[in-house]
């Protein structure tokens, strides 16, 4: 015989189990209840009828003609006066309707006070009712009791019978928790299918009608397929740049290499320069993809990272100096991946270094909302100001005597743009150029 795999990972089946151990549970504490309120309730009942009996009886004993001692001998006065089993005892004389009785009863005639209780007699359970008098001067006592065994029969049918309909409101319990649980993961296949989409080209977003509780897996799972067509964009624009500007001086050293005409040091001169074109090109292309993205789920020291990053500008330039002024908290982090912030200190450092005549200031801060702000001054020429918003264009170079392809400025606006953050070029105290970037937090 082959049983149905039980997938015990599953969502449903966890709910389900656990569903269904909460609706045993509560079924089976409120049978339990049920069965002790309702004895409760039972005895609370029979006692107070006994209380009702024994006040009658008082009564009633009080109206009758004679004397004490006749009514202890009276053979009619259990019929008459008594409706239950009874013990009583006046003055130092006791009668019972029945003389067992006397031997399981006696020792509750002595004590204070009215009472009901509990007695086990001939394996009978009995209720007995307590209740002190006195007639004609005489002190007396009264137990009046009920056997409590057909009440109880009556009770235990009664919650057995509970017991079956509380064992078929489970399983309707349980028919409906399926129900419930099925209907409630409706949203994770609309899910799994719009994943499916997104997986063949034909959907860019998540848009479901789903329960408060996946907004935020709806909104992360939204920012990372952005992320993912953010990147193939950058990858195609990439292949389109290096396409475009590749052609034409592949072309030209191609014919040249081809020819048979004699390679001067003029020409040569030329292939090399468009050789180191393509290849400042293509660099700048593979950093361009390398970008991880404010959604990278990373975070990095930044303290540890810039300090590492002068010291190794102070090997590439011996004869400059790099002063870092550090306001940071020494592990203050920010959401950024470790390359791509390396890459944008490294662009304004190498810029700076590049250009400075002796010093080089490095300030680091935060700004409003704790955003980083990074400020990059040195003592150079400088930029004129009608020339300071041309820098970072691709390829836009404004002075030819320092090596470079203009290239190092341009990345830096394309990653501090992919977090949304802001470059901001300034002309410095000190008469060279100043770099402020400005990241958020967040």
């Amino acid at each position: 015989m082959s049983f149905l795999p039980i997938d015990r990972r599953s969502l449903r089946f966890n709910l389900l189990i656990r569903l269904g151990v909460v609706a045993l549970l509560v079924v089976g504490v409120t049978w339990l209840l049920h069965g002790i309120l309702l004895d409760s309730l039972a005895r609370e009942f029979l006692g107070d009828r006994l209380r009702q009996e024994a006040h009658y009886t008082l009564g009633r004993l009080e109206r009758l003609e004679g004397t004490s001692v006749q009514w202890l001998d009276a053979d009619s006065l259990a019929t008459e006066v008594f409706h239950h089993l009874y013990v009583l005892r006046v003055g130092d004389r006791t009668s019972s309707s029945h003389p067992s009785w006397l031997i399981t009863l006696e020792p509750l005639l002595d004590g204070a006070g009215a009472r009901l209780f509990d007695v086990e007699w001939q394996g009978r359970h009995l209720l007995v009712y307590r209740e002190f008098f006195e007639l004609d001067g005489d002190p007396g006592v009264l137990l009046v009791g009920e056997d409590f065994a057909p009440v109880e029969a009556g009770l235990g049918r009664l919650h057995w019978w509970v017991g079956g309909i509380a064992g078929i409101v489970l399983m309707l319990l349980i028919v409906l928790n399926l129900m419930a649980v099925r209907r409630s993961l409706r949203p994770l296949a609309r899910l799994q299918d719009q994943l499916a989409e997104f997986q063949k080209g034909q959907r860019e977003r998540l848009d479901l009608d789903c329960p408060s509780e996946l907004d935020g897996l709806l909104i992360q799972l939204n920012h990372f397929m952005g992320e993912l067509q953010r990147r193939l964009q950058r990858s195609r624009e990439a292949v389109a740049n290096l396409s475009h500007t590749l052609q034409t001086p592949l072309a030209a050293v191609t014919q040249v290499l081809r020819g048979r005409r004699p390679i001067d040091d003029r020409r040569r001169q030329r292939m090399l320069e468009r050789l180191e074109g393509i290849q400042a090109q293509l660099t700048s292309e593979l950093r361009r993809a390398r970008f991880a993205g404010p959604d990278s789920a990373q975070h990095v020291v930044v303290a540890q990272e810039a300090a590492t990053l002068i010291d190794m500008m102070r090997t590439l330039y011996p004869d400059k100096r790099f002063t870092l002024d550090m306001r940071l908290p020494p592990e203050h982090s920010v959401s950024v991946e470790r390359q791509d912030l390396n890459e944008m200190l490294g662009v304004v450092f190498d810029n700076a270094g590049k250009w400075a005549r002796e010093h080089v200031i490095c300030r680091l801060d935060l700004g409003p909302e704790q955003a980083l702000v990074l400020e990059v001054e040195d003592d150079g020429p400088g930029v004129p100001a009608p020339a300071l918003s041309q820098l970072g264009e691709r390829g836009k170079r404004l002075d030819e005597s320092t090596p470079g392809h203009g290239l190092g400025l341009a990345i830096l606006k394309q990653v501090v743009a992919h977090y949304r953050g802001e470059v901001t070029f300034f002309a410095s105290v000190a008469g060279g150029l100043g770099v402020r970037i400005e990241l958020p937090c967040k």
